[in-house]
């Protein structure tokens, strides 16, 4: 149903939400990083703290916000995939981590309206 994202709305949404990071201060590490176990939208970083960010897009809420879709399995895969990411790039071994989310959904005044939920897998 409302889960489909065309190509074309994911990529909107992540360069949306790579702005919006960007201007809250956040520094681009990469995007779109992809291995075996899956692939992390955002990796960012925010003082010395390395910053992991799905990016979730929803039409709307009628089955469960953005925020609903990221279940057990996909909350572990994320954190595989960045577990991964820090063994092939060493260098940022000794920072802090977060894993972060960012949902979007169509706005009446902008494109869409973004809600960040920092350290969004602690339980």
């Amino acid at each position: 149903a409302s889960v489909t994202k065309t190509p074309t709305i994911g990529k909107t949404v992540e360069r949306y939400a790579l702005n919006y990071l960007n201007k809250a201060g956040l520094k681009t590490i990469a995007q779109n990083w992809s291995c075996r176990f899956g692939e992390i939208d955002l990796i960012m970083l925010e003082q010395d703290t390395l910053v992991f960010v799905e990016v979730r897009y929803r039409k709307s809420s009628h089955f469960g916000g953005a925020l609903d879709s990221i279940d057990q399995h996909k909350c572990e895969k994320i954190i595989k995939t960045a577990e991964l990411f820090l063994n092939k790039s060493p260098q940022w071994l000794e920072h802090a981590c977060r894993f972060d989310v960012i949902t979007a959904h169509p706005s009446a005044t902008e494109a869409f309206t973004l809600d960040w939920i920092q350290d969004a897998f602690e339980s």
